[in-house]
C-alpha cells in the first residue's frame, strides 16, 4: 500500500511564472501571492500535493518525500494498451478542410495542406482535402496543385452558403466512412465554428490556435504546440485514445507549398445525405462588414508595429506615416490596445491576429511572447527600441537601438526618396502572380 507522504512543500522561484494556478488549486488556501510568486503557509499546508500536479512549469516539489507506490497489474494494462491500438490503427491519413466562398478558397486552406504535406510524408500516409460547397470542381484540382493526394468532394446546392449542420454533417459523413488519423481546420469564424461542432459529435480533443503541428515518430501522435497561461508558456497537447486528433491553425501561422501544375489529384465525390428541409437555419440575406477601414493584417506585405514605447497614442501618427511610405498597414501590441490608444483591429499577437508580412517593423515593442507568436515568421523582421536587453532582439533580422522618434522619421525620408512602397508592392504583386 502507498505510504503518507512524507516531507516539505518547496517552490523553485526561477520556474514560476507567476500564473497563480497553484493558488486556485489549493483546497486549504495555502498559498498567497506576494511580488509575483506564492508563498507557502506551513501551517495550513497539509502536502495535499495538488500544486505541484497543477504546476505548468514544475515549479514545486516535495523534499524529503517518501512514497511507495503499487506495481501496476502488467497483463490487465497491456490487454488494455492493446485494444486501444488496434482501435487506433484503424484510422489512417491527414485531411485539410478547405474552406471556400464564393468558389474562392481561403488562404488558409493551401496554407494548412502545405504543413499537412510535411505530417502526412513523416507517418508514410496520404494528405487529402475536404472540400464542401456547391458547384467546388474547380476546387479539387487545385487542392492537388498545394500538395494533395486525394480530394473529398461533397457537392451539393444545400452547401451553396455555410450553415454549421450540413457541413458538419457531410464532414462527419465522411469521417466515419473513411477514418482520418488527423484532422486540420483553419482558425478562421468559419473553421472555429465548424472544428467544435465536429469534435464534439466525435468525442475527441481539439486544439485551437495551434503555431506549432510535428508528429512523434514512436508513437506517432500529433504535437500540437499552442501558447498557453496568457502567452507564458508553449503548451504541447496530444490526443493520445481518440481519433481524428484536431487542430485548428490562424491564417499566416504555416507556409503554403509552392503551386504546382504538374501534380495530380484523385477525386473522391460523397453526398451530403441531408435534405434542405432537414436543416432548421435559413440564409435570408448577406450582409459584408461595413468597417472598409479595418487594415487587413493577416495578408499585408508590410506591417508597421507601435508598442508601448511610443508612449503616448499620438505616436501611431507616425506609425501611419511610415506604413503609408513603404504601402504597409499599422500594427500594435496587446499594451498599446489594452491602454485604449489604437483599436483591436490593428493587434499583432496571440489574442490579436497571427502575420506573416514580408516585412515587419516593431517600433517601441518590447516583444512579448504572445506577441512573438504572431509575428516571428515574417520574412524581415526590423526591431527600434532603446533597451537592448528587449526580448524583441532575440528574433530580429536587424535591430536598431535608439530612440524611435529620431529612427522613424529617417526611414520615412529614406522610403520617399527611393520610392520604395512601388518597389515593395511591385515585389508582392510578382510573388502573387
Amino acid at each position: 500500500m502507498p505510504k503518507k507522504p512524507k516531507g516539505v512543500l518547496r517552490l523553485i522561484a526561477e520556474k514560476c511564472i507567476g500564473c497563480e494556478v497553484c493558488v486556485g488549486e489549493c483546497p486549504f488556501d495555502a498559498l498567497h501571492m506576494e511580488a509575483g510568486l506564492p508563498v507557502i503557509d506551513y501551517e495550513e499546508c497539509k502536502l495535499c500535493r495538488k500544486c505541484v500536479k497543477a504546476c505548468p512549469t514544475d515549479a514545486f516539489y516535495v523534499e524529503g518525500e517518501e512514497e511507495a507506490v503499487e506495481e501496476p497489474q502488467a497483463e490487465a494494462i497491456s490487454d488494455t494498451e492493446a485494444d486501444l491500438q488496434a482501435r487506433l490503427r484503424q484510422y489512417s491519413g491527414v485531411w485539410v478542410f478547405v474552406e471556400q466562398s464564393g468558389d474562392q478558397a481561403h488562404p488558409v486552406s493551401w496554407e494548412l495542406l502545405g504543413r499537412g504535406r510535411v505530417l502526412a510524408d513523416t507517418l508514410g500516409c496520404s494528405l487529402s482535402a475536404v472540400i464542401l460547397g456547391d458547384g467546388i470542381d474547380d476546387l479539387a484540382p487545385e487542392a492537388g496543385y498545394y500538395g494533395a493526394d486525394t480530394a473529398y468532394i461533397v457537392d451539393d446546392p444545400v452547401l451553396a452558403g455555410y450553415r454549421p449542420q450540413p457541413y458538419a454533417h457531410g464532414c462527419l459523413n465522411l469521417i466515419r466512412k473513411y477514418k482520418p488519423e488527423i484532422m486540420l481546420i483553419g482558425a478562421t469564424t468559419l473553421g472555429r465554428d465548424l472544428a467544435g461542432a465536429i469534435a464534439t459529435d466525435l468525442h475527441t480533443g481539439l486544439t485551437a490556435d495551434c503555431t506549432g503541428l510535428d508528429i512523434d515518430e514512436l508513437t506517432r501522435e500529433l504535437r500540437q504546440t499552442r501558447p498557453a497561461f496568457g502567452g507564458n508558456i508553449m503548451a504541447t497537447i496530444l490526443t493520445r485514445e481518440h481519433r481524428p486528433q484536431m487542430a485548428t491553425v490562424r491564417p499566416r501561422v504555416m507556409e503554403a507549398l509552392p503551386r504546382d501544375e504538374s501534380r495530380t489529384v484523385e477525386i473522391i465525390r460523397e453526398p451530403l445525405g441531408l435534405s434542405e428541409d432537414e436543416i432548421a437555419t435559413k440564409v435570408v440575406g448577406f450582409k459584408p462588414d461595413a468597417d472598409l477601414d479595418k487594415p487587413n493584417l493577416t495578408y499585408a506585405t508590410v506591417i508597421v508595429t507601435g508598442g508601448r514605447g511610443l508612449g503616448s497614442p499620438a505616436g501611431f501618427e507616425l506609425m501611419k506615416e511610415l506604413a503609408d511610405a513603404l504601402g504597409g498597414v499599422v500594427g500594435a501590441s496587446r499594451s498599446t490596445v489594452d491602454a485604449g490608444w489604437i483599436s483591436h483591429d490593428h493587434q499583432v499577437g496571440q489574442t490579436g491576429t497571427t502575420v506573416r508580412p514580408s516585412l515587419y517593423i516593431a517600433c517601441g515593442v518590447s516583444g512579448a511572447i504572445q506577441h512573438r507568436v504572431g509575428m516571428q515568421t515574417s520574412d524581415t523582421i526590423v526591431a527600434i527600441n532603446t533597451d537592448p536587453e528587449a526580448p524583441i532582439f532575440q528574433i530580429a533580422d536587424y535591430g536598431i537601438i535608439g530612440d524611435l522618434y529620431k529612427v522613424v522619421p529617417e526611414l520615412i525620408k529614406v522610403a520617399n526618396e527611393r520610392n520604395l512602397k512601388e518597389l515593395l508592392l511591385g515585389k508582392a504583386s510578382e510573388a502573387v502572380s
